[in-house]
């Protein structure tokens, strides 16, 4: 079984109705009810919570977190942001969702802006699976097409991903890298584009079918390593 907790800044849905009326508890809701897998233990969290929902136990018996934020990146606490990333580093697995490229966690374990082209114009998105044999694309038997969405165009400023998974194009003729692996320390991290709040996009089988995959994937189940003062592997000979 894997713990995995779904943290989402819950702001959009709160204060409008354009949001609510398409995720009316929540994108953590919906996106906790369509992740429906029995190997799954899925509880939530929002930023107005203590802690940001977020506290020492929840991230500790955290496997995988996965991280929704658009207009609030500023009020997550740095505290809880260098807890998120320490656990990470030590192994649990993340999973950077839509306009959380920009959130402090992603941006402080990248090293870079995360920035990017956007255009909100309800384009058509059509995703394209350039590494099929990953596991994060097993099932995905063709080009994910999204009726709607808000347009992420490159230059991304990311370090090179360790794999690239999928890619984006857009009405407007725009691409972008919007399926992205990395590793750091002992945490596996995926960056997957799609998700405006103003789209029915958590609920399309397909989005869910890869966030499910990744979230197999991005449990890490490597042994923590060990570090400073060490002895001997062996006995040192005798000098005489």
């Amino acid at each position: 079984m894997l713990n995995v907790t779904i943290w989402n800044e819950f702001v959009h849905e709160k204060i409008h109705d354009e949001v609510r009326s398409v995720y009316p508890t929540g994108i953590h809701t919906a996106l906790a009810e369509g992740l429906h897998n029995p190997d799954f233990i899925i509880r939530t969290a929002t930023l107005d919570q203590p802690e940001h929902g977020l506290t020492e136990d929840v991230l500790d018996s955290t496997d995988v977190l996965l991280w929704w934020g658009h207009m609030a990146h500023d009020q997550v606490s740095d505290e809880i942001v260098s807890k998120v990333v320490k656990r990470v580093l030590d192994g649990m697995g993340l999973i950077v969702l839509h306009s959380g490229h920009f959130s402090k966690p992603f941006k402080a374990l990248m090293g870079t802006s995360c920035d990017l082209k956007w255009r909100e114009a309800g384009e058509q998105e059509i995703i394209w699976s350039v590494n099929p044999t990953h596991p994060i694309a097993a099932g995905i038997t063709g080009p994910i097409m999204i009726e709607h969405e808000e347009m992420y165009g490159e230059f991304f400023d990311i370090p090179a991903p360790d794999e690239l998974v999928f890619v984006s194009n857009f009405e407007g003729g725009e691409v972008f890298r919007s399926g992205c692996t990395f590793k750091r320390g002992h945490g596996n991290i995926f960056y997957f584009r799609p998700g405006h709040e103003t789209y029915p996009t958590y609920y399309n089988p397909e989005v869910l079918k890869v966030i499910t995959n990744a979230i197999n994937w991005a449990h890490s189940t490597a042994g923590k390593q060990t570090f400073g003062n060490s002895q001997p592997v062996r006995a040192l000979p005798v000098l005489v």
